[in-house]
């Protein structure tokens, strides 16, 4: 009896599950159709974060040349008031500014700390982003030491056919032709070490740019962001460097390169099985123009720096177990 109650209890079961197979085979499509519309319609009326007035400063690359799935090249989009900036241009750094739902069409300029690859490789899509999330008419400032011109002018030629075919497809209204690529800003130290120069000062917020040590890559600065009572210093590529701490005193938030080197030294040791000379060259040289943790950490805490980020992580760490290792006994100051 028991049995076949369970068998009989079981045809409704079995009814209702035909049933949904048939309802899901027929009204696959709209089903699919509706929720595809829905999942665009939340992501389109997602708009740009909105900020009380301030200083902000958000990562959109903390990686460097060594491929990294996780990391995007440096850049650091900072907001002060109603100015909004972006530090070097590393690639795949504007899809991130575009997910962090940061206002590119209304940046006010791009800064370069120098003209390694890593660090600009994604300047001609920034200026791309910026041009078209805005509809502008100008092109969008690109701060630089001397050399500056000479990194604009090749971006702006390689895009050239491109900036026409979106003219011509989306029309003048939405790409202005007037305001595509970028323009060159370039400004120019002096001897000293420490030299100095403020390349932007407008409604409050100042921006200084200061030499850092990236030899051979010269030039090579920092830049500081004064607002309101308010700074932020971030340090491009550099050894340890007196200059950095000079310009980093008394700053809210330093964001300071770093590279591991016993890390790269066991990378160095085991190049060969990479079948790559270059790798082995590479792991060898890069340790003598960067930063360890330590160095920021010295520098964080001789320049009475509120709080220290690390970005522009040499060498990639795959596993998040990692992290420590990667910081020595430097946890405290991030």
């Amino acid at each position: 009896m028991n049995k076949f109650l369970n068998r009989h209890n079981l045809l409704p079961v079995a009814l209702a599950l035909v049933l949904l197979a048939i309802v899901g085979v027929v009204f696959y499509q709209p089903i699919m159709n509706a929720v595809m519309r829905q999942i665009v319609r939340s992501a389109m009326a997602k708009k740009n974060i909105r900020f009380d007035d301030g200083l902000y400063a958000g990562l959109c690359g903390t990686g460097a040349p060594m491929p990294d799935i996780n990391r995007a090249g440096p850049c650091v989009a900072v907001l002060a008031g109603a100015h909004f900036f972006i530090v070097d241009a590393g690639d795949g750094s504007t899809k991130n500014v575009l997910l962090m739902k940061l206002p590119i069409g209304k940046a006010d300029a791009i800064l370069l700390t120098h003209f390694h690859s890593d660090h600009i490789a994604d300047l001609g899509e920034m200026e791309l982003q910026r041009w078209a999330g805005g509809s502008n008419k100008t092109p969008v400032a690109v701060i630089g030491p001397t050399g500056v011109e000479q990194i604009v002018q090749g971006f702006n030629l390689a895009y050239q056919l491109d900036d026409g075919y979106r003219v011509a497809h989306h029309g003048p209204e939405t790409m202005p032709p007037t305001g595509a690529g970028g323009i060159a800003k370039p400004f120019a130290l002096s001897a000293e070490p420490n030299a100095s120069a403020v390349v932007f000062d407008q409604d409050g917020v100042k921006i200084t740019a200061f030499k850092v040590d990236h030899r051979p890559v010269v030039p090579a600065v920092g830049y500081r962001f004064d607002y309101k009572g308010r700074s932020l210093v971030i340090s491009g590529d550099t050894m340890y460097s007196e200059s950095l701490l000079e310009h980093a005193r008394g700053a809210d938030v330093l964001f300071h390169e770093a590279l591991n080197a016993p890390m790269v030294q066991l990378m160095n040791e085991n190049a060969g099985l990479a079948g790559s000379p270059m790798l082995a060259r590479v792991t060898q040289d890069i340790p003598s123009y960067h930063s360890t943790p330590e160095d920021a950490a010295k520098i964080a805490a001789a320049a009475k720096v509120k709080q220290l980020i690390y970005y522009h992580i040499i060498p990639p760490l795959p596993s998040p177990i990692l992290t420590s290792l990667f910081l020595v006994l430097q946890r405290r100051f991030v």
